[in-house]
């Protein structure tokens, strides 16, 4: 992979992580204040799913880090090592939790009693906006494990070839 390219994924990585502590510690508290200010009934939920949204952004943040480090070793020639796959597992690991951090809210949007401020669209919004990411996070789970077994044998074959060769 070419030295420039890999320099501007770093470069994107870093701003991504960046723009993520960003978020988490000011836009997040900051969104949920003002919508307990807009609506107060929504106060006992801010904490809860503050903290939530706060761990999402972390397991993204995780994630990118454990890129980071697949990024060095694809620099170095060394991604059919077996030590990529701790990374991969962090990847896949750090995506797991948040989508059942996703399935998590979506379930307590479908079964809590949770005010609404106008005819309820507002909460069918957010339940149907939690059911889509669980979904994509599931897919995405999988394909990052079938990535994973492709990266197995490829890393088999190298070995098996470097055995011969």
């Amino acid at each position: 992979m070419h030295k420039y390219l890999i320099l501007l994924l770093r470069a994107a990585i870093a701003m991504a992580v960046l723009l993520g502590l960003f978020g988490q510690f000011v836009v997040i508290p900051g969104a949920a204040a003002d919508e307990v200010a807009f609506f107060p009934p929504y106060a006992p939920l801010q904490v809860p799913y503050v903290t939530v949204a706060i761990l999402g952004v972390a397991c993204v943040q995780v994630a990118l880090i454990a890129v980071w480090t697949l990024l060095g070793m694809v620099e170095r020639d060394a991604i059919f090592d077996g030590r990529a796959f701790a990374r991969v597992d962090v990847v896949i690991g750090a995506t797991v939790v948040a989508t059942l951090l996703t399935a998590g809210v979506t379930v307590h949007l479908f079964v809590a009693e949770i005010p609404s401020p106008d005819d309820g669209m507002d909460l069918f919004a957010a339940l149907g906006a939690a059911f889509v990411t669980t979904c994509v996070g599931t897919v995405f789970s999988m394909v990052l494990v079938l990535m994973r077994g492709l990266l197995r044998k490829a890393t088999d074959l190298r070995t098996e070839l470097s055995a011969v060769v």
